[in-house]
């Protein structure tokens, strides 16, 4: 492929890498920005900061491009994602794991300037990476994979930090998995109809009629473990507050999908952005008032 054709298809790769989509970004960011402020007990390493925004950027992209590669034969038939690239032949599989491959390349050579043991937790957070999209054909539990790779930056910003994964770490992964598993169960329904009938499994589809009941739980749970972390870690009153205010974003969301419209189950899953900017905002503001 030469520079004219890479130009000509510029627009194809950010619609695989889902760059004019953000919304994946900010879901995989807001947790590892939790990781290091707790990790750093306030403002992390800018050094350590400048990777981790960066490697978030360029590891979701690369997991939307297995993901659509891992799809190519699945996405033509649902609706939402039929005008893809590789399922309107705008881009080849081949071009698609190119593009996985030279953005998970970029962000092993990003770890490279952390430690040795940030750099052996990176390949396992690449194996989950992998492994989602593939998921959904064997298990119900995909959203747990996914938890998993998102939520993996989270020991990798303590041991980058602090050359060492505590409980605490391993405490705020979970929380970041089960808020994964909520959020995409959202969005996965959305997606339920279509799913069913091409025999794609979701956890929107295990959960059936408790889906909303589920959701709220995990959410819940989600915002009881972060407030153990933070007494633990003897945050303070802004921290609490923004765990509070999140209870609303709950309850919205819970609001838009009682209907489970696909259009507001979608709108309920974007809204989980507001729903971990809160959270770090406190955070950070916690810290800079409270060191």
């Amino acid at each position: 492929m030469n520079i004219t054709e890479v130009g000509q298809k510029l627009p194809h790769f950010v619609a695989l890498t889902r760059l004019n989509r953000p919304i994946g970004i900010y879901l995989l960011m807001w947790p590892m920005l939790w990781a290091l402020w707790f990790a750093a007990k306030g403002v992390p390493r800018l050094d350590v900061l400048f990777i981790f925004i960066v490697g978030t950027v360029l590891t979701r992209s690369a997991g939307c491009a297995i993901n659509d590669y891992a799809d190519r034969d699945i996405d033509g038939h649902v609706a939402r994602t039929h005008q893809r690239p590789l399922a309107t032949g705008a881009l080849t599989a081949k071009e698609a794991l190119l593009a996985t491959g030279v953005l998970l390349l970029t962000a092993f050579i990003l770890v490279l300037f952390t430690n040795a043991l940030t750099i052996k937790l990176s390949l396992i957070a690449a194996a989950l990476a992998i492994a989602y999209p593939f998921a959904k054909r064997h298990t119900h539990w995909p959203q747990v994979v996914l938890g998993a790779a998102f939520g993996f930056a989270i020991p990798m910003a303590y041991a980058a930090q602090t050359n060492q994964v505590p409980p605490q770490a391993w405490w705020l992964f979970i929380s970041a998995v089960l808020w994964a598993v909520a959020y995409d169960t959202l969005y996965a329904m959305a997606d339920r109809e279509d799913d069913l009938k091409i025999g794609v499994k979701s956890t929107a589809i295990l959960f059936g009629r408790f889906d909303l009941i589920i959701v709220v739980a995990l959410q819940l749970i989600v915002l009881c473990i972060l407030a153990l972390i933070g007494l633990q870690a003897g945050r303070g009153m802004f921290y609490f507050i923004a765990l509070a205010l999140s209870c609303g974003f709950i309850v919205y969301q819970q609001s838009l999908v009682r209907e489970r419209d696909p259009a507001r189950c979608v709108q309920a899953f974007l809204n989980n952005n507001w729903l971990g900017m809160t959270v770090f905002i406190g955070l950070a503001l916690d810290y800079a008032l409270h060191p």
